[in-house]
């Protein structure tokens, strides 16, 4: 683990700035990575102040890997042993984060939540410190659903002690606010705060855009680490069976374990050429590439994230389809920023597909939800400099209301507690 200062680049005009030690225990350079890495950048780009301490793996794994060293652990060591060992790798945690709390005298601790990983919540509390955490799953239970977890109870536990010890948790959507709040948070101290992107990276709306024109070929696309479970088998199948204009065909932009049996499967279908693999492709060419998408496509996600491929489908102002279910509609609203399908209706892709055609045949539509996908992003500031400032005003909050206590605590100790 090591410790990394940022550098300062202006001194906020709302105040002073803050210094912010920023927490995490991430290895895998994912959508884990873009989110610390963005949020940081906000921050610092602020006028802020970030100190961070992570495991020095993370700066040395690149854009897709993981850590070797801990997928050899997961696959030969009990669960229940590699479940004591997340836990105990608190205790050296702790102690990096105190010596660089020591150094840097933060104001604030901003956490990346992560199950079994207590440093920060115990330095917050020893030190008196607020404390954000920043939660992006319901980790015990996910875990517990899909990765064999076998210290529930204590997992449970673990969770709870971070989320309560909290100054403010930020949940990045509604549906994982309900999750937050069943383990015993106040209402008051949770608050949602989306993923984003940076505006700067993606071009701007025109004033008087142009009439969409006819194609003669439509792409759709799809970004992100292909899982299994993200359903683009689907859009293969529905490509291949495909036998209308325009022409259809298919990009997906990113790496992961789905990806050779998708490749297989649009060699038995006969749809290689209208199927293409970018790979991994760096965070400053995903902009351009989603530019080249007509329609966007979502086709599976699970019920609590706050995918940052969508907000950047809006940010590129494409046509989006994407499941109807609540997280999403925190993000999208049917008929007017996309077009949301019921992700339970059987056979599965069939509903999806009906929305890819419509887009298909309608291009005053396509065009239509992109611009209001596009202004969505604007109206609402779903930006990581948004983000930073809401976490900043939240630190600042806290700070304020914490020394006004301790004030009234002064006064009332030299009266003796009179009034």
């Amino acid at each position: 683990m090591r410790a990394k200062a940022g550098v300062v680049a202006r001194t906020p005009e709302n105040g002073r700035r803050l210094r912010i030690l920023y927490s995490h225990r991430i290895l895998s350079k994912d959508g884990q990575g873009v989110h610390l890495d963005a949020m940081v950048a906000a921050l610092r780009a602020a006028g802020h102040e970030v100190l961070v301490v992570g495991p020095a793996a993370y700066d040395r794994t690149s854009l897709g890997g993981e850590s070797r060293f801990l997928n050899l652990l997961r696959r030969w060591m009990p669960a229940v042993v590699m479940e004591l060992a997340e836990l105990a790798y608190s205790a050296p945690a702790y102690w990096r984060l105190a010596r660089a709390a020591d150094a840097f005298r933060p104001d604030v601790i901003y956490e990346r939540y992560n199950l079994f990983y207590v440093a920060g919540a115990l330095l917050a509390r020893r030190r008196g410190l607020p404390l954000l955490v920043e939660v992006n799953a319901p980790l015990a239970d996910e875990r517990a659903r899909f990765n064999n977890l076998r210290l529930r109870r204590l997992a449970r536990w673990s969770e709870a002690f971070v989320w309560r010890a909290a100054s403010h948790v930020l949940p990045v959507t509604e549906v994982l606010a309900e999750h937050v709040a069943a383990a015993g948070v106040s209402p008051e101290r949770i608050v949602v705060v989306p993923n984003g992107i940076d505006p700067e990276e993606f071009p701007e709306p025109p004033i008087d855009p142009p009439p969409a024109a006819k194609k003669q070929e439509l792409v759709l696309g799809f970004v992100g680490f292909v899982r299994p479970w993200h359903g683009v088998d689907a859009v293969v199948r529905a490509i291949a069976a495909w036998r209308g204009l325009p022409r259809l065909s298919l990009v997906v932009v990113g790496e992961g374990s789905a990806r050779p049996e998708l490749e297989r499967l649009a060699a038995e279908l006969g749809v290689t050429e209208r199927v293409r693999f970018t790979g991994l492709a760096e965070r400053h060419a995903i902009p351009g590439l989603i530019g080249d998408f007509d329609i966007a496509l979502q086709p599976a996600a699970v019920p609590y994230a706050s995918p940052l491929k969508v907000l950047e489908y809006m940010a590129a102002g494409r046509a989006i389809v994407a499941p109807d279910q609540p997280n999403l509609r925190e993000l999208l609203e049917d008929g007017r920023t996309a077009l949301l399908f019921d992700p339970a209706r059987q056979p599965a892709g069939e509903a999806m597909w009906e929305a890819v055609l419509r887009l298909v045949q309608d291009s005053a539509l396509r065009a239509r939800l992109g611009a209001a996908a596009q202004a969505e992003i604007v109206a609402r500031d779903m930006t990581w400099a948004g983000n930073a400032r809401r976490i900043v005003d939240l630190a600042k909050t806290e700070i304020a209301q914490r020394a006004a206590r301790s004030r009234s605590a002064a006064r009332t100790s030299m009266t003796g507690g009179e009034q």
